[in-house]
């Protein structure tokens, strides 16, 4: 190993002011020391003269562009494999490495870090969270986790759990740790990247779709001390005043009746932006709970602040300027997608803007200075609004098309947006922003009345059947609501054109798309870097690693590493070698659904972190998946007598509670319970309600559900082994394909 691959040298640049004297024993105004931890995190993240990748995003503008050159359009084509670094998890990976000083660092599953000489991919240290995996029951998306953040000679990360640790760069001992659940009894857990502002470092949390009351928390760097806690929606007015006055403010556009007990959501699960220009932090934050304005605010208004964007101080959590993005959202319009902080000419004038692409279609243009919106381009068909107001910067909407509240409606971009997480790549030298873009829609209904809240267990109370899949699934719905749904002047464009995803690059001043190119399907997109080589790198769904042209967008080099690329890439320079690195592995939300285009559906969804030089060899592909077999027998004397009743009623709790993650399709990287062992059948209620898998990330519902729902759930999935058997059996005599094409339902999101 290198000796100077242990050397931090971005935290031995400043000592820090904050918290100490000066010669004459006199403590520093609080001016000079937000002004020296400012100063401090922005010379940290400016070290290497572009040879490091500092910050998940590269830089700390999160640009995600590379001033590196030396893979370039030229000798693009004699990219090849450098190393790999086995994460040995089969769930998916979003995190984007950082590098310093010759060690990368980054975290792969539930919040587990590795350090790494960034030159041979030997293993420095290794950390591994103790993390309760009961928390897996309130836990949408997989248990992915977006990155690290290194600050000091410190690299924070977030555990799914809810635990922020922090921990030492040359060794990755714990050097202090802080648990960010309020009430652990909560679905709170964390999949997002920590930000490091000044001498804090900011996390916030998931779980709105279940019973999270959503905030942000700011901790002392250097000693995990809690700093501030900022609640993105109000509490119930009746336990007392509202924790700052921004939030009384607030309080004014919800209905005294709201749904208060599920907590309303608005978790910032992701896009926490520093921006030490102007001392603000920005916080994207999430969709509402229960989903629909009616259920969640019955007299509507705009529900401050859901889906939004909010800029913070960083010394006191208090509010500088909000833009919320989509007033009232009943959609799952989260605000978290990341954000690009940059300098564009606007009217003659250089203007320091954000960008943001939110799942709700638009891509924003704000004044960072005031959060006025400067501009927003529509980049995919929507029918939720018709625009966005010049004057107020209000969305306008149409509620004749996009309320579902009394019947079903397609609705424009759909739940998983037209962005989601997947990190856009803004390159200076081109004016290009690069980002996965999908146009597709989806079915939304809810039922009449207001639904119990149930506590640890999802509480969006709405039903989703995503549009690429609906003209086959429709058929599952009652006959009365098909006709409904076909009905709408929506459903021609769902025949014609179910979904597109495609790679973009778009001029942000006017969201016209330069150039263009597809991906495989609806469920395949990915994080994407651009480079000063004039490049841009993208993954997909089927395996391969894509290197574009950044004018054209032609594809100059394309490597097939048979693993599932959805992370976005980064690069960086040792002993003038250049770099190009990324996390590969299927997963994140719909997770159990693997696409029959995805790598994961044909070989082994190896997690691991793929590297490549110029002159570099064949990338090696995880080993084939073995030829499906049909579902084995069922006992027969389990549930032989069930009634329709039993059966009926455990379909429902399956969809309801466990759908989300057991898909029950071929290749899932879920159990797929249609194939469960006699071993498994004896021991399932054990499994279900006592938790006796707990520790394999199965996780216990004995509080929610009693042995009589248990017995119907497992007397549902006994039918459904039998019926596939037979079914399996039947192809399989008659030499066909075992996995007949089928459609993600995720009716229960």
């Amino acid at each position: 190993m290198r000796s100077e691959v242990i050397i931090f040298a971005a935290a031995l640049l400043l000592a820090s002011a904050c918290g100490r004297s000066d010669k004459d024993g006199d403590a520093p105004s609080e001016t000079a020391q937000a002004e020296a931890a400012q100063a401090e995190t922005k010379a940290a993240h400016e070290i290497g003269g572009g040879e490091d990748w500092p910050f998940s995003g590269g830089d700390i503008e999160s640009t995600y562009f590379s001033r590196l050159d030396r893979i370039n359009k030229e000798n693009v084509s004699q990219l090849g494999f450098a190393w790999d670094f086995p994460l040995h998890t089969n769930r998916g990976q979003e995190a984007t490495p950082i590098v310093i000083e010759g060690v990368m660092v980054t975290s792969s599953t539930a919040g587990r870090v590795v350090a790494l000489d960034a030159v041979t991919g030997e293993l420095i240290w290794r950390f591994d969270p103790e993390v309760d995996m009961q928390v897996n029951r309130t836990v949408c998306c997989d248990m992915v986790n977006r990155g690290v953040a290194v600050d000091r000679g410190r690299v924070f990360v977030g555990a799914l759990d809810g635990v922020l640790y922090a921990l030492d760069f040359k060794t990755g001992k714990i050097l202090w740790k802080a648990d960010t659940a309020e009430d652990t009894t909560r679905g709170v857990n964390i999949t997002g990247a920590p930000e490091v502002a000044g001498d804090v470092v900011i996390i916030g949390n998931g779980g709105a779709e279940y019973d999270v009351r959503g905030y942000v928390t700011a901790y002392d760097v250097s000693t995990g001390e809690e700093r501030w806690r900022f609640y993105t929606v109000p509490r119930d007015p009746e336990l007392g005043p509202q924790e700052n006055p921004e939030l009384e403010d607030a309080l004014a556009t919800w209905d005294p009746d709201s749904r208060w007990d599920v907590g309303l959501g608005g978790t910032v699960w992701d896009a926490i932006q520093y921006d030490p220009e102007f001392n603000s932090v920005y916080i994207g934050t999430g969709n509402g709970g229960p989903y629909h304005l009616a259920k969640r605010s019955p007299s509507g208004g705009d529900n401050l602040y859901l889906s939004s964007i909010v800029a913070l101080d960083p010394a006191t959590g208090r509010v500088k300027w909000h833009y919320q993005e989509t007033p009232g959202d009943s959609w799952d319009y989260t605000a978290t997608a990341p954000m690009t902080l940059a300098k564009l000419e606007i009217d003659g004038a250089e203007t320091p803007v954000l960008l943001h692409a939110p799942k709700n279609g638009f891509l924003y243009l704000i004044d960072r200075r005031d959060g006025k919106v400067l501009d927003a381009h529509s980049l995919v068909f929507q029918n939720w609004a018709s625009g966005i107001d010049e004057e107020t910067g209000r969305p306008i909407l149409t509620p004749e098309n996009a309320d579902y509240s009394v019947e079903p409606k397609i609705v424009f971009p759909g739940t998983t947006g037209a962005s989601n997480w997947h990190p856009f790549s803004y390159s200076p030298e081109t004016g290009l922003y690069y980002g996965a873009v999908l146009d597709m829609g989806n079915l939304l209904m809810t039922t009449p009345g207001k639904k119990p809240f149930r506590k640890g267990a999802i509480n969006s109370d709405a039903s989703i059947m995503f549009g690429a899949d609906l003209p086959v699934t429709i058929s599952a719905l009652p006959p009365f609501v098909q006709e409904m749904v076909k009905a709408l002047p929506e459903w021609s464009r769902v025949e014609e054109n179910p979904a597109k995803s495609e790679l973009r690059a778009i001029d942000p001043l006017t969201g016209e798309t330069v150039w263009s190119a597809p991906y495989a399907g609806w469920q395949d997109r990915s994080g994407v870097m651009s480079t000063a080589g004039g490049l841009v790198f993208a993954g997909e769904a089927g395996g391969r690693f894509n290197v574009y042209d950044a004018a054209t967008g032609e594809r100059l080099k394309s490597i097939d590493a048979g693993t599932t690329i959805i992370a976005a890439p980064m690069t960086y320079e040792v002993d003038g070698v250049q770099y190009i690195a990324v996390m590969a592995g299927w997963g994140g939300g719909g997770w159990p659904y693997v696409p029959r285009y995805g790598a994961a559906y044909e070989r082994r969804n190896d997690g691991r972190i793929l590297v490549f030089k110029l002159g570099g060899g064949e990338t090696p592909k995880p080993d084939l998946l073995p030829p499906l077999e049909p579902a084995p027998s069922a006992p027969e004397d389990l549930f032989a007598d069930a009634s329709e009743e039993m059966i009926a009623k455990g379909r429902g709790l399956f969809y309801g509670n466990c759908a989300i993650c057991h898909s029950n399709q071929h290749r899932s990287i879920s159990p797929d319970l249609r194939r469960m062992s006699p071993s498994t059948h004896e021991i399932f209620n054990d499994i279900l309600l006592e938790g006796l898998l707990v520790d394999n990330g199965m996780p216990a519902w004995g509080d929610l559900m009693s042995p009589e729902d248990a017995d119907a759930i497992h007397a549902f999935l006994i039918a459904e082994q039998r019926r596939v058997r037979k079914e399996e059996l039947e192809l399989q005599q008659e030499g066909l394909p075992l996995d007949q094409p089928s459609a993600a339902l995720l009716s229960n999101f």
